[in-house]
């Protein structure tokens, strides 16, 4: 951590605002390091984007450090060797304030292409493409689009590399040769009479594949131009199709034309003979963020004849993630079990070229979702990353009987993938005690060994110097006698046979579940909570995903009971062993675990705190204000309309005079997901009741917090409600303190000068 920064935590944590460690004894036996706090949460960094080099030697990623009172991220392109490891890592791009994105790199391995705003200036800066090589040197600009650059990418034969430039409704590809890439001389491609929206090189080099529309709604534009700013629901739009451009002669040809669906989610065959794509419908009511997956189908195009098959035909669910073997003999693609929705998910497969032929169903006995990873090269396997119980494994999918082996099992989150050029194995993983890293390892045959795996990232060194808290998975039973699991924290310094406070934080979804990976965001950040003395407990209640199948449906048409009998049993259960003080417990939560606790919040009164989170208290009123609908049917059996008392029945509104517990609100103003109203339903509530509340609304329009210095009030305000309400501290939110850190750091950079000019 920076100067700047250490003066702040130096004041913030000898303050009533930032953890402490209780006594000299835990700072002994944390071995002189200290407590996690808000700053180490904001100041999280991230790696990202990586890049094989084509001759299988080198790894470039993307290293992002944020700004959080910037509200930005500044990011930098680095190299490593795959071979050598951690100790080979080179920082390759120095900008200050600027971002370095996206490497890509030439064919020949020689040299690399990443997108940059390092000379952009004004309000609104645009990204240019710059080459460099990785023996180091200066990066040289190879383009100077007006309107900036936005997708690029070298084609597989290695001759050119195409990128999309121009205004947002002007959009064309361009190329540059790679012969002459250092001169940048771009040629423009493409004329089409709309924008092109996205596009890929097919993997033979002779054409490009783009999607544009069938025209531009020229009055529209205009009138938002002259600021009638007036948004209209379920806009019409107009269609998007499949183009295809020869890059020997220019030729632009159109492949798709159907008016009943817009063309989305391109995938070419390794022998480009074939083109699956999905077709959202057109129909402008079923284009919505909840119905866009559910109105869709799949499609296959044979670039020979032109013609296209219908793949899928059914409203209830979408199918996804569509992929050719590499030989591009067999198809296969997503959907849910049966092609019933809510199901797990199955991978369905069969040969290209068997037109109208019957799908084969793929991992059947596996009590989890299967999907299309990546392939061996054979074509006999397919490799997929998936949640089992509180962490997430590699799997192995036989495509001749179709059943599915787990790979790794590692006490953590792995995500692993294969470079498809070089088949180089690269794995993203995170554990309680490690933030997310890049990690290699020889061949999958080795991947269940971690020892064999060779770290290739360190994205937050600094982590070695905080005491975290010690992470386990637990299960224990519920009222119904099923085991039911989750994931618990250690307060840092625990003496056993004490009791401790505790929160229980619950995870959103709720298709979701809490994992053993690392603690620091604004959205988990249990270890700060652990270190000053709580225990943290996060249940995978019914209608989590990891479980199996029925532990995430059975909560349809029921769905906070069983759930949170579930949690109140991991309650009990923590409690029973010795561990937990009955008298000092919050509960918090966002999205749906915001509305879990609403459900606490009326009925029970074991919690001294709760702290909700984009909660719903109404879902007749929720059904419509929300972008999300079917999930709602699927939950509470049918829409509102055909069901009041349903949907009543598991509103907490309905139970609101049983609320007793002190309760902190907070939402984005225009959320879209779970919006302000509901929040405001259950404050007006709680204040007519004389329940103690405060209500927090942030800017902004999504369903998260976006901006960090928003994300630190809710962590703060948050923390210190729990300080108040289960410990008994006195006071609770100053904004003087949190406003001094923004002093801080302007006293900071006055040191830094003076230092430096008494130096020269």
């Amino acid at each position: 951590m920076n100067g700047t920064n250490s003066a702040f935590l130096r004041r913030f944590s000898m303050s009533v605002w930032l953890i402490v460690l209780t006594t000299l004894a835990v700072l002994a036996q944390s071995g002189g390091k200290r407590p996690m706090t808000f700053m180490d949460v904001l100041e999280m960094r991230s790696v990202g984007s990586p890049a094989v080099s084509p001759d299988g030697k080198w790894l470039l990623y993307t290293h992002s450090v944020p700004d959080w009172k910037a509200a930005k991220s500044f990011t930098d392109v680095y190299l490593v060797s795959i071979e050598r490891g951690l100790e080979s890592t080179r920082q390759m791009t120095f900008t200050k304030d600027k971002n370095e994105t996206s490497p890509r790199w030439v064919p020949d391995s020689k040299g690399f292409v990443f997108s940059s705003n390092r000379d952009a200036s004004g309000t609104t800066p645009v990204n240019q493409l710059y080459y460099m090589r990785p023996d180091g040197g200066e990066a040289l600009k190879i383009t100077d689009a007006k309107d900036g650059v936005g997708q690029f990418a070298f084609s597989k034969d290695g001759k050119l590399l195409a990128f999309s430039a121009g205004k947002e409704d002007e959009r064309q590809i361009w190329t540059i040769s790679v012969v002459d890439i250092e001169k940048g001389k771009a040629t423009q491609l493409t004329k089409h009479k709309a924008p092109v929206t996205s596009w890929q090189f097919a993997p033979d080099s002779k054409r490009i594949y783009f999607l544009s529309p069938d025209s531009i709604d020229k009055a529209n534009k205009q009138r938002k131009e002259k600021k009638f700013d007036v948004k209209v629901r379920n806009e019409e739009s107009p269609t998007v199709h499949l183009w295809s451009c020869d890059l020997e002669n220019k030729k632009e040809t159109r492949l798709t034309s159907s008016q009943d669906y817009s063309v989305t989610d391109l995938r070419i065959s390794d022998d480009s003979k074939w083109i699956g794509f999905r077709g959202l419908s057109g129909n402008r009511y079923l284009r919505t963020i909840t119905e866009a997956n559910t109105y869709s189908d799949l499609y296959l195009l044979d670039v020979a004849t032109g013609s296209i098959e219908r793949l899928t035909d059914n409203k209830e669910i979408g199918e996804s993630s569509l992929r050719f073997s590499p030989d591009g003999s067999l198809i296969a693609f997503w959907a849910s079990d049966d092609f019933t929705y809510f199901r797990n998910g199955r991978v369905y497969i069969r040969a290209t070229t068997d037109k109208g032929g019957k799908w084969r169903k793929l991992g059947s006995d596996f009590d989890a979702d299967v999907s299309v990873g990546f392939w061996s090269d054979d074509g006999k396997t397919i490799y997929f990353n998936e949640g089992w119980k509180a962490t997430n494994q590699l799997f192995a999918l036989t495509v001749e009987s179709g059943k599915v082996k787990q790979l790794t099992s590692v006490q953590g989150v792995v995500s692993a993938f294969q470079d498809e050029d070089t088949k180089t194995i690269l794995i993203n993983s995170s554990d309680p005690s490690t933030p997310s890293n890049i990690y290699t390892v020889a061949s999958l045959e080795h991947v269940g060994t971690q020892a064999n795996w060779k770290r290739l990232t360190n994205s937050n060194p600094q982590i070695d110097g905080i005491t975290l808290g010690q992470t386990e998975e637990i299960e224990w039973k519920s009222t119904d006698g099923k085991m039911v699991g989750g994931v618990l924290v250690y307060p840092v310094g625990y003496e056993k046979g004490k009791r401790y406070p505790m929160v229980v934080q619950i995870h959103g979804g709720p298709a979701a579940a809490s994992l053993l990976n690392f603690s620091g965001s604004h959205g988990n950040y249990s270890n700060i909570f652990a270190g000053a003395g709580y225990f943290c407990f996060l249940p995978n209640y019914r209608g989590s995903t990891n479980y199996g199948e029925q532990h995430k449906m059975s909560i349809s048409r029921d769905y906070f009971r069983q759930g949170y009998r579930d949690i109140m049993a991991g309650v009990d259960y923590l409690i029973d062993k010795a561990l937990v003080d009955k008298d000092k417990m919050g509960a918090m939560g966002w999205s749906a675990g915001g509305h879990w606790s609403n459900w606490i919040l009326t009925h029970t009164d074991r919690f001294k705190a709760i702290s909700s989170g984009a909660g719903a208290v109404n879902w007749i009123s929720m059904y419509a204000q929300s972008d999300v609908q079917r999930n709602r049917e699927f939950y509470y059996g049918g829409k509102p309309y055909d069901n009041f008392e349903q949907y009543w029945d598991v509103s907490p509104l309905k139970y609101i005079k049983n609320a007793k517990t002190p309760t902190l609100i907070h939402v984005v103003e225009g959320d879209p997901r779970v919006p302000r109203p509901q929040s405001e339903e259950l404050h007006m509530a709680l204040v007519m009741l004389g329940v103690p509340t405060e209500f927090y609304v942030y800017p902004g329009t999504t369903h998260g917090i976006a901006d960090p210095r928003n994300q630190l009030v809710k962590m703060v305000s948050e923390f210190h409600w729990m300080e108040k309400w289960i410990k008994g501290k006195k006071g609770w939110f100053e904004w003087n303190e949190l406003l001094s850190t923004l002093k801080d750091e302007a006293d900071g950079k006055k040191e830094e000068k003076r230092d430096v000019s008494e130096k020269e």
